[in-house]
């Protein structure tokens, strides 16, 4: 596998991965060797959410002035810019850890788990202070995660943040927390962060939207390197989230848009009635409709105690639920998601997410071959 770098003709630039392809052709002497080279995914480099069609049989001009030979994909795959790169080729699987002890730590019980990705609540999930960063834990977090091939990591805000809350004090403190929030990742750009959109409180979720939209209008920031995430939400009480189209409409809303994404919770779209166990093509196809497939950055991979549609939110170990081990692997493997940080929320131990993510590193390896 390598990159290259080609242009179209309206001056177009893309990065391709390109893999040569050794095979054998028929000819009058028998069989013999012969190699190509095929166009397995590309993007734009623009930090905008473009998203790109793949193509089979089509010679794409290079930039040094060859060509190679697109590659149709049955499913196109989105493209990731700063705050939330793809790693084809590899499976991203993690799970929450304390980050009591700083980032170092935080990575090393990462990697004591079997992960190459992890999740984290910048401070107490309950809210509350955030701890002071050291700029050499922080340092020595990023060599260690370089070192490993960590892909994207994905800090969580708390869940006493309400960007719609009925009361403005508490709309203050959850702008404050994702402004500081923000502020403090700019330590580690490139990643991604987190958040329930929030819960209206009887005010209607038109209003909601709106609150939650001017919200991020007033945090984000032309240059961050952060790529912030709504979170899929299962629809319990007045939360802001329970659909694809109520997402949308937060992103359409926010005037730097591009620097939003989402995380798509397993559990939490099918407590809020998406099939993703029966259905899991016709829930990311609706989700690429509505939302953009491009802004799909992150999955909580978990397991759910209740029956679809149930607007619940109860979190189950992998396989251990209503949705099931076969749908779960199924998502890990979907060709659309692929590159992807998988972040496991279930309700275990170490030990738990250690036998989780070996589980499902075998079965994302064994559909590879």
């Amino acid at each position: 596998m390598r990159s290259d770098t080609f242009t179209e003709p309206d001056g177009s630039r893309y990065d391709t991965h390109v893999e040569r392809i050794h095979y054998s052709e028929d000819s009058e002497g028998g069989s013999v060797p012969a190699v190509r080279d095929e166009i397995l995914w590309k993007r734009h480099l623009r930090r905008d959410l473009a998203r790109v069609p793949f193509f089979r049989g089509r010679l794409l001009p290079r930039a040094d002035g060859g060509t190679i030979e697109g590659v149709m994909c049955d499913t196109e795959l989105p493209r990731s810019g700063a705050g939330g790169r793809k790693t084809m080729g590899r499976f991203l699987i993690g799970a929450h850890v304390s980050s009591a002890k700083g980032y170092e730590a935080m990575g090393r019980e990462a990697l004591s788990l079997g992960a190459n990705t992890l999740a984290f609540f910048t401070r107490n999930p309950r809210g509350g202070r955030a701890k002071e960063l050291d700029a050499d834990d922080v340092a020595a977090f990023r060599a260690l995660a370089e070192a490993h091939e960590f892909g994207p990591i994905v800090a969580h805000a708390p869940y006493t943040l309400n960007a719609c809350a009925a009361k403005e004090h508490l709309r203050t403190f959850a702008r404050e927390v994702l402004k500081d929030d923000l502020a403090r990742l700019a330590q580690t750009p490139g990643n991604l962060y987190n958040f329930h959109p929030g819960s209206h409180v009887g005010q209607g979720a038109e209003r909601g939207i709106k609150l939650i939209a001017a919200a991020l209008d007033e945090v984000l920031e032309e240059d961050q390197q952060t790529t912030v995430l709504l979170e899929t939400m299962a629809g319990k009480g007045t939360e802001v989230g329970r659909t694809f189209e109520e997402l949308a409409a937060i992103i359409a809303r926010v005037g730097l848009g591009d620097r939003l994404g989402v995380c798509l919770d397993t559990c939490h779209v099918w407590d809020a009635g998406y099939d993703i166990a029966g259905d899991l093509d016709g829930v990311l196809k609706e989700f690429d409709a509505v939302i953009g497939i491009d802004r799909l950055r992150a999955i909580h991979l978990n397991d759910s105690l209740n029956e679809r549609g149930a607007h619940k939110d109860r979190h189950a170990r992998i396989g251990e639920g209503c949705i099931g081990l076969d749908a779960l692997v199924r998502v890990i493997r979907h060709p659309a998601l692929q590159g992807l940080p998988f972040i496991l929320e279930t309700p275990n131990d170490h030990a738990g997410y250690a036998r989780e993510i070996a589980l499902l590193r075998a079965a994302w390896e064994e559909a590879r071959g």
